[in-house]
């Protein structure tokens, strides 16, 4: 284990821009993202941070005891399962952990075989071969709008083999914690075509162009569109309604919808239709639905049945993902971030790297039981540190945190934390890791 001290470490950093492509939907046996959701309030994504009563009682503590591995087991070359005990403001801790050693192994993403869809962390590993995963980013499991079903689809960007799966909603639009200052819905950690683990910073650019109009395009297949913006929808996107995208504000997500929207269907780089709702159903192959706003509706509507369109879009940051998943920052260059919370000692799912980005942390935190109390977002980033990561970020906590693995020989993978709800909860990706000969 990576276990160097990290202080005044830097990340290798360089401006690439990660283009667009075609993206082909995998896997099998997904969870309709309208299926199992709680009702708002309840314990949806985010829910890390409910109020009850082993929170209210907690004291607050910035960081975590001394760590105290108690069992080791090698998943395969690379690629190291442990367990470990710690204390916190909630008192005893117990948690499980996943060292990657980029050189031997790999870790991507794993997901449903659409983006507004759900499965459990188990399913998806089992799916796609992988001997470990955890769940990945925060996601839209409840709503408040009437009439306007959960498309169970994450908050943040994902990139899966160097290809713009999705991009991030506005912070107002996201769920789980607030934010630390300075950080984004936009933020993920990955693994760079250096085959080293970063967390940076993935901004969506794009365009959709007719003739002398152009306009800017601000969503790739995301749950909620800025105000006045025009996202872009494909066959990746899945079967679920559209209707959420225009919903909400950038800095409330409960705000109303817009009655102000418009929708052009484009086959073929052709428009094909133009309509003044939003729909919903599968998308075709070789068609992109365009949705607008306030503005970009208005801005849609200029376009004509027969019109060629050209639609255009990609990543900008400075790491070269292949893969990447959304997460907020809690630790950087060893230290962590101004900001977290120290309140609310609960379940939580987190990932790191090392110093030199040889080495990728996956790391799940058992809470809500007598057995381990959990943590806060502040001690997450101190237990991050003492793993050996020198960057890190939060992910979906709460009933989402699990932990699953598959021991040589065999057929499938177990999950070895204690989920906090009982069992496995769908969730809308995760991380996984996978041998050489595994890879995707």
């Amino acid at each position: 284990m990576d276990c160097g001290r990290k202080k005044g470490g830097r990340m290798v950093r360089w401006w690439v821009a990660v283009g667009a492509a075609a993206i082909v939907a995998v896997g099998v046996g997904w969870v309709p993202a309208r299926a199992d959701v709680p009702p708002p309030g309840g314990d949806g994504a985010g829910s890390g941070e409910r109020a009850d009563a082993a929170g209210a009682r907690a004291r607050v503590s910035a960081g975590v005891g001394d760590v105290r591995y108690t069992s080791s087991e090698t998943l395969a070359s690379g690629a190291t399962f442990r367990t470990f005990e710690t204390s916190g403001s909630g008192g005893r801790v117990a948690g499980e952990l996943v060292d990657v050693d980029l050189r031997q192994a790999g870790v991507g993403l794993l997901r449903p075989p659409v983006v507004a869809a759900r499965r459990t962390v188990s399913a998806m590993a089992d799916a796609q071969h992988a001997v470990a995963g955890v769940n990945g980013d925060f996601f839209n499991i409840s709503e408040t709008h009437a009439g306007v079903v959960p498309t169970g689809s994450s908050s943040g960007p994902e990139v899966d083999g160097g290809r713009p799966l999705k991009g991030a909603v506005p912070d107002g639009q996201r769920f789980g914690p607030a934010l630390p200052p300075g950080t984004s819905a936009e933020d993920v950690i990955g693994v760079g075509a250096d085959r080293r683990g970063h967390v940076a910073r993935l901004r969506l650019t794009g365009t959709v162009r007719s003739g002398k109009t152009t306009i800017a395009l601000r969503g790739l297949n995301q749950y909620a569109l800025p105000v006045g913006g025009v996202g872009a929808f494909g066959p990746e996107w899945g079967d679920v309604s559209r209707q959420r995208a225009v919903c909400g504000t950038d800095q409330k997500r409960s705000d109303p919808c817009s009655t102000e929207t418009a929708e052009v269907t484009v086959r073929r780089g052709v428009v094909t239709g133009i309509s003044g709702t939003v729909g919903g159903g599968a998308i075709p192959s070789g068609t992109t639905v365009l949705v607008g706003r306030e503005k970009g509706a208005d801005a849609l509507r200029r376009l004509k049945p027969g019109d060629r369109v050209r639609v255009s879009y990609r990543f900008t940051g400075p790491v070269r993902f292949r893969f990447a998943v959304g997460g907020f920052p809690v630790l950087r260059n060893g230290g962590p971030l101004d900001g977290l919370s120290a309140t609310g000692p609960a379940p939580r799912t987190a990932a790191g790297v090392s110093r030199d980005g040889r080495h990728f942390y996956l790391v799940v935190v058992d809470g809500r039981s007598e057995q381990s109390g959990g943590v806060t977002v502040a001690e997450l980033a101190s237990l991050l540190d003492k793993a050996g990561a020198d960057d890190a970020v939060n992910l979906d906590g709460g009933g989402s945190s699990t932990l699953v693995a598959r021991s040589p020989g065999e057929p499938a993978v177990t999950v070895r934390n204690t989920p906090s709800d009982g069992s496995e909860r769908a969730v809308a990706n995760g991380i996984g890791v996978f041998t050489t000969s595994a890879r995707r």
